[in-house]
């Protein structure tokens, strides 16, 4: 089955700009209740998952840094201790398994990776559990 199905589209999805700063992704990881949340460029393509271990391993790391000056530190700065996996619209959900494995959430984008929208781990485990049921 396509994963199109299953595509919880961007415009429903909490995603930040790598422009941003490190406070406005605390406040969307906040406001969401995410553990992580994916990260687009300028002109929309999925660059990366940014996780709140990264921002943790980035205030650690980074002298001075504090909650009163983290809008000074942009999103794009923030190295990301793991890379998640994204999949182009056009894969099958038998592709998605292994990513749901280790992803709260798979990012989906098109063939020149503007992002469109992510599904759940959740949505991957119903339909492997109905399709064993069956």
């Amino acid at each position: 089955m396509e994963i199109s199905y299953f595509l919880l589209p961007k415009a429903e999805v909490a995603y930040i700009e790598s422009t941003a700063s490190m406070k406005d992704a605390i406040e969307q990881l906040e406001s969401h209740h995410y553990t992580a949340i994916p990260v687009i460029d300028p002109d929309g393509k999925y660059v990366a998952t940014l996780s709140e271990g990264d921002l943790l391993w980035k205030m650690r790391n980074t002298p001075g840094l504090t909650f009163d000056n983290m809008d000074q530190v942009q999103v794009a700065e923030i190295s990301h201790r793991v890379y998640n996996e994204c999949v182009y619209i056009e894969a099958e959900m038998e592709d998605m398994l292994t990513l749901a494995a280790d992803q709260n959430f798979v990012p989906v984008v098109d063939i020149d990776r503007v992002f469109l929208g992510i599904i759940r781990r959740k949505d991957i485990i119903e339909y492997y559990t109905r399709n064993i049921s069956d």
